[in-house]
């Protein structure tokens, strides 16, 4: 038997086509901010990346002050320490940290003392540097680690420049490790 011929079509769009074209216009808008919004919509609080990278600034700034203590209270551990430092510093900087960081540092003058002011910065939250010299560097060693295993962490849901740049700070952190743990033997 044959089907029966169908009811004849009305003009226009059918209701699939609209429900279809509705959906697809509620998507899009709302998977976008709208130019009013540049923050993409997180009501002027600072972004993930924003907060991250102000986070690594900090704690790079935290490093710097760790590595101006070791160098005040272990003058001999120079020549292997201040390269590290530099390095700390550039990562900070990379960061846009540094805005608070004393200008005269032990890496740029021959001396191993720190200006005063890095002792009075509210980022200097150090504990107080081992008497002996093996122990500093292995504590500036764990703090170098667990401060590249942190950054290593949390660069899964960052933004792809951020991201590769807190890996390779990340990196650059866990060889100063070992650098620091082989030079505490």
């Amino acid at each position: 038997m044959p089907y029966p011929p169908p009811p004849r079509a009305l003009p226009g769009p059918r209701r699939r086509t609209l429900l279809a074209s509705a959906a697809g216009a509620a998507l899009l808008a709302g998977c976008s901010a709208g130019p009013a919004d540049p923050d993409g919509g997180t009501g002027g609080s600072p972004s993930l990346a924003e907060r991250a990278r102000a986070r690594a600034a900090r704690d790079s700034e935290d490093l710097v002050a760790r590595y101006d203590a070791v160098l005040a209270a272990h003058p001999a551990v120079e020549r292997l320490v201040a390269p590290l430092r530099a390095e700390a510093v550039r990562h900070m900087e990379a960061f846009g940290g540094g805005a608070s960081a004393p200008s005269s540092s032990p890496s740029s003058s021959p001396s191993a003392t720190p200006s005063p002011s890095a002792s009075t910065s509210p980022s200097a939250s150090v504990r107080a540097v081992p008497a002996d010299q093996r122990d500093a560097l292995t504590e500036l060693a764990a703090a170098e680690r667990t401060l590249a295993d942190e950054r290593a962490k949390a660069l899964l849901g960052l933004p792809g420049e951020l991201a590769r740049l807190l890996a390779s700070v990340a990196a650059a952190g866990a060889a100063h490790a070992f650098l620091l743990t082989e030079g505490a033997r």
